[in-house]
């Protein structure tokens, strides 16, 4: 009888998902940035300032980029250069493992120093110090998320979009998931959430960051397995709505909690069972001879970039189109190159998608950073105010997988360009901003929605479109720093224009609280408009683009093999 192998890319993304659903930590910061503020005795600036350095670490991934490259790929050149043979020795020893490890060290250090200063265990440390010790933490996550994203990229080559939106959709979820597990463990005593954030995130990636491998194989199926994988996200989803909406209306018992608990856990677990089934599939497709050829880790440089090439474009298409294009239009097929980080910095493309991004990530993130404040200026009470931010997850969830399922069903069925998308989401995004300033009742669960939804898409959206225009060799490095955009973006609007309005509208005396629609009603307005030009920044990148999608990349899809 055959022995059952689970190193495969089934249970690599398996693995993957479940390191995701533990590794958004940063999203729970609405929850215990109030213990963080009273304890610390911050104002809203500083409060703001110190969000902002927690999304620098969450988005400045450029560390996490170049370890991926180094530990999973080797040059050409590294065979005959005496100098490069440490790094042929780190990549054929190390892989995706090394970089979850990498993230786990620096979630536990940097949570756990929080904790610490928060409880009294230590001295309340100088504003900086907190700065720091927040970075660290956040910047776990790029670390996390960039051995997932690129290696399922790298697994399903043919379908990035949809892997794409699955791994940033489940790290969308994972703030609802970690703010359930806490409600359930300690009871509304946000100090200990923080001592949760450095255990959890940690653990979970050292039992199974060895799974999250690269592999390549001849895909059977692919979409139809990927497509349950999906289904199993949304029913996750609608269950934490469904239970954050209950926990709002009614006082839900110890025991109730736990059980409802047991069954998200459950359903996190589910996947196993579609990584066994899709393994088994494709064993029996395969002869034993062709499924060692046909399905194994990629060990060797050489061969691991061609098959990466292969991977990427169709053998016979791309040759032809190549020579075509050679002598057609250069700049058409120079975007499907894989670029380095610096020669993808010379091109326009880069910095038009940065630009829509610091808009678009930047003015969502400053609204997830606020919502806490926001709420209470408008006279939530604390459980409305946890409902937005677990409500905030599921959001930001369907955002990512919808954006990035979507983005591959309108791309394979009708060729269209994924920036086109990108521009629709950004304007739907500054009319959220918009309905939020306007302070009525409701508006701000409303405008929530529209503004967590556009703002998840921007997380599946641009990773993959970075790597069809840069290429998948260097997709790591390029999207990190194109995520550097959020950061920037959410540090003026936060720090410069939410933060400082907000203090301003404060009565003297108040202890720098502010109450009524005032306190945001400007800040809002000013994110609509900066939403709006990120809006024309995409569609401008659309209109550069679309020949490329049409005459490289649906022409790819269209020839390649049918699974």
């Amino acid at each position: 009888m055959e022995q059952f192998d689970i190193g495969n890319k089934w249970f690599a993304t398996v693995a993957s998902i479940l390191i995701q659903c533990t590794s958004g930590s940063s999203y729970a910061f609405g929850i215990y940035s109030p213990i963080l503020k009273s304890t610390q005795n911050y104002d809203q600036s500083t409060l703001d300032s110190i969000a902002v350095f927690k999304d620098i670490g969450a988005n400045a991934g450029l560390f996490s980029g170049l370890l991926y490259t180094a530990v999973t790929t080797t040059t050409s050149s590294s065979r005959s250069s005496s100098t490069s043979s440490s790094s042929s020795w780190l990549s054929r020893i190390g892989g995706p493992w090394i970089v979850l490890a990498a993230g786990a060290i620096q979630c536990f250090a940097g949570y756990l120093l929080i904790w610490l200063s928060v409880t009294g265990v230590l001295p309340r440390p100088p504003v900086p110090f907190m700065c720091l010790y927040m970075f660290v933490a956040a910047h776990a996550q790029t670390f996390f998320n960039t051995a997932n994203v690129v290696t399922a990229v790298q697994n399903f080559p043919d379908y990035s979009g949809t892997i794409v939106g699955i791994m940033k959709g489940f790290l969308g979820l994972s703030g609802g998931i970690l703010i359930q597990i806490y409600a359930v463990i300690f009871k509304d005593d946000p100090s200990s959430l923080l001592l949760m954030l450095a255990l959890l995130p940690t653990i979970v990636p050292l039992l199974l960051m060895c799974f999250v491998r690269v592999y390549h194989s001849n895909g059977v199926d692919d979409k139809k397995h990927l497509n349950r994988f999906s289904a199993i996200a949304l029913i996750i989803a609608a269950y934490l709505m469904i239970l954050i909406i209950i926990e709002n209306v009614l006082t839900l018992g110890t025991m109730v909690r736990a059980f409802a608990l047991v069954i998200l856990v459950l359903a996190l677990i589910s996947p196993i069972g579609i990584a066994t089934s899709a393994h088994s599939k494709e064993s029996q497709m395969f002869s034993p001879a062709s499924s060692l050829e046909g399905t194994r880790l990629l060990n060797d440089p050489d061969q691991l970039e061609a098959e990466r090439i292969y991977a990427r474009h169709d053998p016979i298409t791309y040759h032809d189109a190549d020579q075509e294009l050679q002598t057609h239009d250069k700049r058409i097929m120079a975007r499907g190159e894989n670029l380095n980080l610096l020669q993808a910095m010379r091109t326009a493309d880069f910095w038009m998608l940065f630009l829509a991004m610091a808009c678009g990530m930047g003015s969502g993130l400053a609204t997830v950073n606020n919502i806490s404040q926001i709420g209470g200026s408008l006279g939530y009470t604390i459980v409305e105010i946890s409902t937005l931010v677990s409500l905030w997850s599921i959001w930001n969830f369907l955002g990512r997988f919808g954006a990035g399922y979507m983005s591959d069903y309108l791309m394979h069925l009708r060729g269209w360009a994924r920036p086109l998308l990108m521009a629709i989401t950004l304007a739907i995004m500054s009319v959220g901003h918009a309905v939020i300033a306007s302070g009525l009742p409701g508006a701000l669960y409303a405008g929530s929605i529209l503004v967590g939804v556009c703002y998840g898409s921007q997380w599946s959206l641009m990773p993959t479109i970075t790597s069809e225009i840069f290429g998948v060799r260097h997709m790591g490095t390029i999207f990190n720093t194109i995520a550097v955009a959020s950061p920037v973006g959410s540090y003026i609007l936060s720090v410069r224009v939410v933060g400082y309005i907000y203090d301003k509208e404060a009565l003297p005396g108040s202890g720098n609280i502010c109450k009524g629609a005032h306190c945001f009603l400007l800040s809002f307005l000013i994110m609509a408009s900066v939403s709006l030009l990120g809006f024309l920044t995409a569609l401008g990148l659309f209109f550069r683009t679309r020949r490329f999608y049409k005459q490289i990349i649906f022409e790819r899809l269209q020839n390649a093999p049918r699974k």
